[in-house]
């Protein structure tokens, strides 16, 4: 084949790969609102210092190394809006507790996504 083509063809599917990642954040952060309203949980997995440079000030931070052992913070019966700072480590966040048996759980990417106004 082609090199220009694979190259091409390569370049296509990374695109594609960013774009859906991006709109299912945005459809995401479109629903936080109606969570909080039934009582969910923001949940910054960030390092303590990444939280203190901003946050959302209802949020409660547990850094994704500690997740494992902090479990039983989180209430199964409330949705749980994850977020990070781009959104890698809230969505391996998001495997960990599904793995646990949350499954009412967002994640929305950048701690930004939390912010409504």
């Amino acid at each position: 084949m082609n090199s220009n083509f694979l190259f091409y063809i390569g370049a296509g599917l990374i695109g594609a790969f960013w774009l859906s990642r991006f709109l299912k954040m945005k459809k995401n952060r479109q629903r936080v609102p109606q969570l909080l309203n039934q009582g969910a949980v923001i949940l910054d997995v960030r390092t303590p210092a990444e939280y203190r440079q901003g946050s959302h000030p209802k949020s409660i931070n547990i850094p994704l190394d500690e997740l494992s052992g902090r479990f039983e913070e989180l209430s199964k019966d409330k949705p749980v809006i994850l977020c990070c700072a781009s959104g890698a480590r809230s969505s391996q966040a998001e495997s960990l507790l599904r793995a646990k048996g949350y499954d009412q759980v967002l994640n929305v990417g950048p701690w930004r996504n939390t912010l409504t106004n």
